[in-house]
């Protein structure tokens, strides 16, 4: 019958389908698992290596920056004493500061933050602090010799936590030092 050969033709019908044909490719799989894990972990590492010997450049030039500073300024009096020595007598006195920010690497805060965790010594932060303390003490010096002063006594050093590493208001991004002294102009040194 009529109506039954229409039913059949349209069964018979191929469907079309927008799929993309399905390809067996066991190398594009392995491909794949290889890229996954190399995104996943050897990428990070990498910039970890990376962020490390960044950072250590930057600090050894630093390093040298300050001693070939320190020379230069060498034998400049900056003393720590409340009073100005009696032997000093000062024609003229101004309050002078040196500071700096400085911050870790990334590198060297990822391994402060596991020694933090275990507890104990964090050495990362230690030239961190030396190198601020040093820059702070040369930037205050040259500061006094750049305004023609002779001197400085009662010279303190402030340290600050300036910014957080993460959100939740734990970890250090940056610490600021702040060094500040007396400044003198010595009349004479001796009498």
């Amino acid at each position: 019958t009529f109506v039954s050969r229409q039913a059949q033709s349209r069964k018979a019908q191929p469907s079309y389908s927008l799929t993309a044909p399905q390809f067996e490719c066991p190398d594009m799989e392995d491909t794949l698992q290889n890229f996954s894990l190399f995104f996943n972990y050897a990428l990070p590492l990498i910039i970890l290596m990376v962020a490390y010997f960044i950072g250590s450049t930057i600090e050894k030039r630093h390093f040298a920056n300050i001693r070939k500073r320190e020379e230069a300024i060498h034998g400049f009096p900056v003393v720590s004493f409340n009073t100005m020595p009696e032997d000093w007598n000062a024609s003229s006195a101004n309050l002078v500061t040196g500071s700096i920010v400085i911050s870790l690497d990334y590198f060297k805060r990822v391994i402060a933050g596991l020694r933090g965790l275990v507890g104990g010594r964090i050495k990362t932060y230690e030239p961190l602090l030396e190198r601020a303390r040093r820059e702070a003490l040369l930037r205050m010096t040259e500061s006094a010799r750049e305004q023609g002063y002779d001197a400085i006594f009662n010279v303190r050093l402030e340290t600050s936590r300036l910014a957080n590493a993460r959100r939740d208001g734990k970890g250090t991004a940056g610490v600021e030092m702040l060094a500040f002294g007396t400044a003198v102009k010595l009349q004479s040194r001796f009498g």
